[in-house]
């Protein structure tokens, strides 16, 4: 079941909070499942996923097949004041990072499992397709 009435109700940096998490889990079984073995091996390829610039590029290239209540769960994590940014990230990636991460965090708590795991597989694909 779904942890709150109305995800859309929720702060978008709740949203990302959560989001963060559900995309760090995603990510890690998607590296061990490509077969790496140590852990330094799974750490460095798991964060050309998460990183900032990765995750701007996907939602950018994710947001025209976006739903209308997606695309605005989107535009408010970008909108979103984040209280800190990292030191090696652009704002500017780090927003759409965020816009990334409140799109996961709202699809996980709708209990929308399909489509939360149809745009994860998309944002890794659209990541792999980046880094030639």
């Amino acid at each position: 079941g779904t942890l709150m009435a109305n995800p859309l109700e929720m702060q978008p940096l709740a949203l990302a909070f959560i989001g963060d998490a559900v995309y760090e889990v995603f990510v890690r079984d998607y590296v061990i499942e490509k077969g790496y073995r140590t852990i330094n091996e799974m750490h460095k390829q798991a964060i050309k996923y998460v990183r900032a610039k990765s995750q701007s590029v996907a939602v950018k290239v994710l947001n025209e097949e976006l739903s209308e209540t997606e695309q605005n769960v989107v535009r408010r994590g970008r909108n979103a004041h984040p209280h800190t940014v990292p030191k090696n990230a652009d704002i500017g990636d780090y927003r759409y990072a965020t816009a990334l991460e409140a799109l996961i965090g709202y699809l996980h708590l709708s209990g929308d499992t399909e489509r939360l795991q149809y745009i994860m597989n998309k944002t890794v694909e659209i990541i792999d397709a980046q880094k030639k």
